[in-house]
């Protein structure tokens, strides 16, 4: 079974071996490898797999005629997304390999069947589906409430605890592939806006980004800065309160 799947949903729920069993197949089964800058889902597509992010880091967005782009949602291993396609037919957006992924690509109907005959595991499944819409509300309020300073520590902090629930944290630092125009199209300014932002929170010592690793040597303090509350994260493990602690 894919690590960072099982404790993705382990989050949720603890799984028999059967469930166990499940998941590794679904993880095993049409393994696909994209390039770093390459399209796993392309707009306008057939909806016709739901994808387990099994390595790597992407993106969905959308692209403007004129080519202009907004980064909705970042996918790192132990995701699953496009559920949706349960019930759509095509997509309505572009999903994007920041770094070389690893994807499992499953048809739609045996998720279908999972979800009518597999309480547990579905059930997670609508769990994960579910926190990456609570995720997408609260870049909502980055855009709309949160000044830059905040929008791009928040994003910090989402990311940094993500990783570290899925064990791709070292110490007090992580890989970051994201640039400063990536950073841009998600909070929604300018590249120029953004290098000043990171300048300002490496002077207040809250974070820096150097060699594509971001430290961050006091989470607290940043999370703080940010007003990041970890409830849409839906972190359920009592013995990991704020899902900070080393598994």
């Amino acid at each position: 079974m894919n690590q960072a799947l099982r404790l993705k949903l382990e989050r949720f729920t603890h799984f028999s071996q059967q469930d166990n069993d499940l998941i590794a197949r679904l993880c095993t089964d049409r393994v696909r490898e994209f390039a770093a800058g390459t399209d796993i889902v392309s707009e306008r597509a057939d909806a016709k797999f739901i994808n387990i992010m099994l390595d790597g880091w992407a993106w969905r967005c959308r692209y403007l005629e004129d080519g202009r782009r907004q980064i909705l949602a970042l996918l790192l291993a132990g995701d699953v997304f496009d559920l949706h396609n349960l019930v759509l037919r095509r997509a309505d957006h572009t999903v994007h390999a920041v770094t070389a992924v690893t994807i499992a690509q499953i048809p739609v109907e045996p998720i279908r069947e999972i979800i009518c005959s597999n309480s547990r595991l579905g059930l997670a499944l609508q769990w994960q589906e579910a926190t990456n819409i609570a995720i997408q509300r609260e870049w909502t309020v980055n855009l709309g409430q949160r000044d830059a300073f905040e929008r791009i520590a928040h994003l910090l902090c989402e990311v940094f605890v993500r990783l570290r629930l899925i064990g791709q944290v070292r110490g007090d630092s992580c890989d970051w592939p994201l640039t400063q125009s990536d950073l841009a199209d998600i909070a929604g300014i300018s590249a120029v806006h953004v290098n000043r932002v990171l300048r300002d929170i490496r002077l207040a010592n809250l974070a820096d980004i150097k060699g594509r690793v971001l430290t961050i040597p006091n989470l607290e303090r940043l999370m703080e800065a940010s007003q990041f509350d970890l409830t849409y994260l839906h972190l359920y493990l009592e013995e990991d309160r704020v899902g900070l602690s080393e598994r």
